[in-house]
């Protein structure tokens, strides 16, 4: 086999083995950087090698990585690494030598072989490892590997990774890492296979438009006995007087008054209802509103005056008034649970728990109203403009 590295593309082949050793045992360091960076770039662009092609070329790059110098071992690395075909053994000497620029082989490389997936999370290289958990190609055995380390580098990576199907230990690692980091929250809620209720922990640390997935996530569905139930059950405050009250002040913006009011009748700490007092979005007052029974038009009432007064906020409306009806007191109730960490989310896993689908889905009667037009956004509109200008009372 003959590599003539000094001719065009489709007229490579090898020169003897012998010439190239010879090469190198008599011509210095000099001569050994020159001869490992024009194998590497004549190699590189051969395409897809034979085997017996592959095999001479890991005996002579084995042999002139070692004696070449820092640079032109990087330098050979990077240029070998862009070959369409390694064999696990020429993934060494690139992992090994290409030194600032491996992560941009591992994220780029077409194939990468298991073996120096694992070498690189075995050296607990968190860089290199979250570059690899971005990958679409990963074994079973690697991504149990990726799972059991403790890098938050890597679990967003994995999170972000839609390649990987969140199911069983993967979805419960998952789980817990949105819990602590944000970032892998804010990936997964982008995410269409994952169950965004999963998510309720991380509740106030999601975007607007995330937070009501999280609740649209509990539509249709049936939850565990939530802990928080026994104390809203044991209050004596009647939907009418909350509301009116709350209304009231989020109407003259007292809204300390309104963490207070919060703290004293739904269980959660002060700080928690400092958030919610203070969420222009009304996604988590949603949540309690609807967790004590409210309707929708009373409880969009109480919205229109504690949510941002903007383009968006007609919108948002409607889609309260959506939600009003698709979900369950109890299911906010358990939602409110899981803010205080009383509940297993991944008991929601259990196919008694799983949302409702229909089998079928149904077109839609020709009169059903567009949310921009729901019924019950325009009752609680109209019903404010009756008020005027007065204060709530």
């Amino acid at each position: 086999m003959r590599f003539r590295i000094d001719g065009p593309p489709d007229m490579l082949g090898f020169q003897p083995y012998e010439t190239f050793q010879l090469l190198i045992e008599t011509g210095g360091v000099d001569r050994t950087n020159t001869l490992l960076i024009a194998a590497c770039d004549a190699y590189a662009r051969r395409g897809k090698p034979t085997a017996p092609e592959m095999e001479q070329f890991e005996a002579l790059a084995g042999r002139l990585f070692p004696i070449a110098g820092p640079q032109a071992r990087a330098k050979g690395a990077a240029i070998l690494g862009r070959a369409e075909m390694l064999s696990p053994a020429l993934e060494q000497l690139v992992v090994d030598n290409i030194g600032e620029d491996l992560n941009q082989f591992l994220s780029g490389a077409v194939e990468l072989s298991e073996p120096t997936m694992l070498d690189i999370i075995a050296r607990y290289d968190v860089p290199g490892a979250a570059t690899i958990a971005a990958r679409a190609d990963l074994t079973n055995v690697v991504l149990a590997k990726l799972f059991q380390m403790n890098s938050r580098k890597v679990y967003r990576a994995l999170a972000a990774n839609t390649a990987i199907v969140p199911r069983g230990a993967y979805l419960s690692a998952l789980a817990r890492s949105a819990q602590m980091d944000h970032m892998v929250a804010e990936s997964l809620a982008k995410r269409s296979d994952f169950d965004a209720a999963l998510l309720a922990p991380a509740f106030f640390d999601l975007s607007d438009i995330d937070r009501v997935k999280v609740i649209q996530a509990f539509a249709h569905r049936e939850t565990p006995k939530a802990p928080i139930s026994k104390t809203i059950e044991q209050l004596t405050v009647a939907n009418a007087e909350l509301t009116k009250a709350l209304m009231k002040l989020f109407s003259e913006n007292r809204r300390p008054e309104v963490t207070r009011l919060l703290s004293q009748i739904s269980g959660l700490d002060e700080v928690r209802c400092g958030q919610i007092a203070h969420d222009v979005t009304g996604a988590s007052l949603f949540v309690i509103l609807r967790a004590f029974g409210c309707t929708a038009y009373d409880g969009l009432k109480v919205l229109i005056h504690a949510t941002s007064h903007d383009s968006e906020r007609s919108r948002a409306l409607a889609d309260f008034a959506t939600l009003f009806g698709n979900v369950t007191p109890e299911s906010m109730a358990y939602l409110m649970s899981a803010w205080r960490g009383e509940v297993n989310l991944l008991e929601l896993n259990k196919p008694e728990y799983k949302p409702f689908v229909e089998a079928a889905p149904r077109r839609a009667p020709a009169n059903t109203l567009a949310p921009a037009h729901n019924p019950v956004v325009d009752q609680a509109i109209e019903a404010l403009a009756r008020i005027g200008a007065r204060r709530a009372s």
